[in-house]
């Protein structure tokens, strides 16, 4: 018995021996051991994601891709294969498995190797949360501590959960909802079995079991995990059989870009990276919604881009890349032809931009050729895809028709193609730039934004950094400023010869028309419609330097880049498009100047709201009882009437709030929290001068008696049939620089065209688009350039949507004038039209001395006015 006795004392001994030892470890290494309290608080590093104002994915940054994802979202069946496949007793166990403890370590015994097979997942995160994977017994006994502190702290859904979003399962995938996006372009919910079992078996092997890299060892994991699962009884016989019986469908998938908008979203990663700096930005999962319009935006990329090749095409065909290989002796190029294998991989070697891509002419004939393209399509090039291709000299010469398709092209030739929509055609990349941007006029909101033709090309976004001059989208401004004075629209302005120097210059300054024709007495509207430099000029004298450059400043335009000169008049000035289209969004909303921006709200990766935007408001504060005050002083007023119901609808109080609040600010467009933009103009201005910019469109007169007379941007009259748009051309000297700028009332655009190269011009074309009745040849200017991209932009913008009929605010009269001499008159002819005039400021001499028309004033408009 002494020998049992012994034995039972050693036995009692080395357990209170081990017992002593694991609690004088654990006391030794508390302090090292971190608070896993922060676990409850843990912020995964999940990238920064930009989207549309309507929710489609425009960008995403940051060195990790994970999808965070909560524990009732996970499929079950993903759940039975994680914990089959590393952990099937979690759910009883306390932290760590004395079972797995005992098999590592008669494993560790028996052949000499350590194993990790005694690791659980809580044990697991422990080591991914806050230890290193070096393989020592220090770091596992702290491992093994910090388990048994988790199972106390978390319950296990959190501590599964944790492990579900952080494990690393390859090709920069971190967790289980980023893996099933990555692998299988899924949502988890979509994943089939056998799809499951392979994100399962990656944790462990994340590399050498990875099914794009090693598909045979991931299939052989992905049966192991469905072996597991059959024999846990989480699936059939069946389904086992099936399961494993199934191919491999992992292919690398991208992140789900739903919106290609590359500059706005390099504009919200630059701006959440200062706010709240680089690692933060990146790495803390925020979601930027932008004000951007997943529809307007494709197609102001598409207008841009067409526009941007017509422009290219019309200036001719600068030659192919390079020649592969020659028939012609002379050339330096082989004269050995390329096999197709070779001709393939030197096509694959330059990339492709904006649909546009390489291929190698392999055959011309009479007047068509065939290409071969990257991916070893032969493609054939119509006549109607050549014989654009007429030779560019210069950008203001071009060489003669084509008539045969060798006139264009030769065998070996390596050359850009694309499709433009209804055929193959032969292209090049252009050297012009362009840009564009939209604003909502109530406030400011940009709802589309193209910096130029290829982010790829050129990162440089036009529309924020690029200054150039504003040629003649600048009349409006000077116009208004007249307006404001005591001009009207009917003012005469001497369309003569300016011979008088500007003596702020200190030279003979003598500004002409283009073209250089003068018509002497000239209405303003007829001035701005028609683009008159003289007129334009007059008009700032009779304003002064000084108050115009004032007015321009209320504009939001720089003054730092004002010239203080009479240049300013004609478009000197260098702004931005943004400058730009914030500026004439003030004829549209009525006269506020609003801030332009575009980030609406940022959310964190549990979607609440940490930002959102507060823009100024194109409207101004009343009393909400001041509504019943305006009733009661002119119960007859229409305009009163309307104020008062419009006021009434923007009230959204309460029933207790009514009573208490009847002196508070209430805002026609808004609530008490909202901030409101500066009036800078008049309501009554901005009404005449949209009116006039809508000449500049529709043109005046009347075409049948032979008074028509037509405004510089008539060619979007022809495409836009909608009596509800205005705009304004503008080209700079020499045409550098081109622009279209214009709105509705809905939205407000602006288009710019020219060369980063600033002394590069534009030069001109002899090119008939569609049939003599669409000759553009000449010059490249704000109407031929620029416009035809607005054109199409707001024809497809607004197609389907209402058209908004023009009302005139209150103080706004309308007269029936002599187009001559501007002044009332009492005939009803064709060489009359109504007009209209800030009350007070119509002309009160006749043309004539005929009987005066008792409804001469406050007359309703007719369509003469716009004809």
């Amino acid at each position: 018995m002494k020998w049992l006795k012994r034995i039972l004392i050693a036995i009692f001994s080395l357990t209170l021996l081990g017992v002593g030892t694991i609690v004088g470890a654990y006391y030794y290494l508390l302090p090292e051991l971190p608070d896993v309290n922060t676990l409850k608080t843990v912020k995964l590093q999940t990238p920064l994601r930009i989207y549309s104002s309507d929710g489609l994915l425009i960008s995403q940054f940051g060195e990790k891709r994970r999808i965070p994802v909560e524990y009732q979202d996970v499929p079950e069946q993903l759940i039975n294969a994680v914990l089959d496949t590393e952990d099937a007793r979690f759910f009883e166990h306390k932290g760590i498995d004395p079972i797995g403890i005992v098999r590592a370590a008669i494993i560790l015994v028996t052949t000499g190797k350590k194993s990790q097979g005694a690791s659980t997942i809580t044990q697991q995160v422990a080591r991914g949360f806050f230890l290193s994977r070096e393989k020592t017994y220090i770091r596992k006994t702290k491992e093994i501590f910090l388990a048994l502190k988790i199972e106390k702290a978390l319950s296990k859904e959190e501590i599964l959960t944790l492990y579900l979003n952080r494990s690393f399962l390859g090709n920069r995938a971190y967790g289980v909802g980023a893996a099933a996006q990555v692998y299988y372009g899924k949502d988890l919910t979509q994943l089939s079995l056998p799809e499951m079992a392979m994100i399962a078996g990656l944790p462990q092997a994340p590399s050498a079991a990875n099914p794009i890299r090693n598909p045979e060892r991931a299939k052989t994991r992905r049966n192991w995990v469905l072996s597991r699962m059959l024999e846990k009884r989480n699936i059939t016989e069946a389904q086992y059989q099936e399961a494993i019986n199934s191919p491999i469908t992992a292919k690398y998938h991208g992140a789900e870009i739903d919106l290609y908008a590359p500059y706005i979203s390099e504009m919200a990663r630059e701006y959440m990276v200062k706010q709240y700096g680089e690692e933060e930005a990146y790495t803390n999962g925020y979601n930027v919604y932008t004000t951007i319009s997943s529809d307007l935006q494709l197609k102001a990329q598409s207008a841009l881009r067409d526009n941007v090749f017509a422009y290219d095409q019309r200036h001719g065909y600068r030659g192919p890349i390079a020649e592969l290989w020659s028939t012609d002796s002379t050339s330096d190029a082989t004269t050995e032809p390329m096999s197709t294998s070779d001709i393939i991989s030197n096509l694959k070697s330059t990339s492709a931009m904006q649909g546009i891509m390489p291929a190698a002419v392999i055959a011309v004939e009479e007047q068509q050729a065939t290409v071969l393209n990257a991916k070893g399509e032969e493609i054939l090039l119509e006549w109607n895809g050549l014989k654009w291709a007429r030779k560019f000299i210069t950008d203001r010469r071009q060489g003669t028709p084509p008539k045969k398709a060798d006139d264009i092209l030769a065998v070996g030739q390596k050359v850009w193609i694309r499709n433009n929509g209804n055929y193959w055609q032969l292209s090049q990349i252009p050297q012009v730039s362009s840009a564009t941007v939209s604003l909502e006029p109530s406030d400011g909101a940009i709802k589309t934004l193209v910096g130029g033709f290829s982010f790829t090309q050129s990162q440089y976004n036009r529309v924020t950094q690029a200054k150039r001059q504003l040629g003649s989208n600048i009349k409006p401004f000077i116009y208004s400023a007249a307006l404001e004075k005591d001009y009207n629209l009917a003012t005469l302005i001497n369309n003569a010869p300016i011979n008088k120097p500007d003596t702020r210059q200190g030279t003979a300054w003598r500004p002409k028309n283009s073209p250089d024709i003068y018509g002497g007495p000239t209405r303003l509207r007829v001035g701005l419609a028609q683009s008159v430099n003289v007129m334009s000029v007059r008009a700032m004298r009779h304003i002064g330097l000084d108050d115009t450059i004032a007015k321009l400043v209320e504009f939001g335009f720089d003054p730092n880049d004002l010239p203080r000169n009479e240049s300013v008049a004609l478009g000197s000035p260098s702004v931005t498009p943004l400058q730009v289209v914030t500026a004439f969004n003030v004829f549209t909303n009525g006269g506020y100047l609003v801030e332009p921006y575009f980030i609406k709200q940022v959310t964190d990766s549990f979607d609440n709201v940490i930002e959102e935007a507060n823009p100024l408001l194109a409207c101004t504060p009343i009393q909400a009882n001041e509504a019943d005050n305006v009733a009661k002083a002119d119960e007859n007023d229409p305009f009163a009437a309307m104020a008062v119901e419009f006021a009434r609808s923007q009230q959204v109080v309460s029933e207790e709030e009514q009573t208490e609040q009847t002196n508070t600010l209430v805002g026609q467009c808004g609530d008490e929290n909202s901030l409101y933009a500066p009036r800078i103009i008049t309501e009554q201005t901005a009404f005449l001068i949209t009116e006039a910019l809508k000449s500049v469109i529709w043109g005046g007169g009347d075409w049948s008696k032979g008074t028509g007379w037509n405004g510089t941007a008539w060619r979007a009259s022809r495409l836009i049939k909608r009596r509800d748009i205005a705009g304004k051309t503008g080209t700079t000297n020499e045409s550098r620089d081109t622009w279209f700028s214009g709105f509705n009332p809905t939205l407000t655009s602006t288009f710019w065209v020219g060369f980063d190269d600033h002394s590069r011009r534009l030069g001109r074309t002899s090119w008939v688009a569609d049939g003599p009745e669409n000759q553009i040849s000449g010059a490249e200017a704000g109407a031929k350039t620029a416009g035809p991209g607005w054109n199409d932009f707001m024809n497809q913008a607004l197609k389907g949507t209402e058209e908004k009929t023009s009302i005139p605010p209150k103080g706004i009269v309308s007269a029936r004038i002599d187009l001559a001499t501007g002044l009332l008159t009492r005939k009803t002819d064709h060489t009359t039209s109504f007009e209209y005039f800030v009350e007070g400021t119509e002309p009160r001499e006749y043309a004539t001395d005929e009987v005066i028309d008792d409804n001469i004033f406050n007359e309703n408009p007719t369509d003469d006015l716009f004809q």
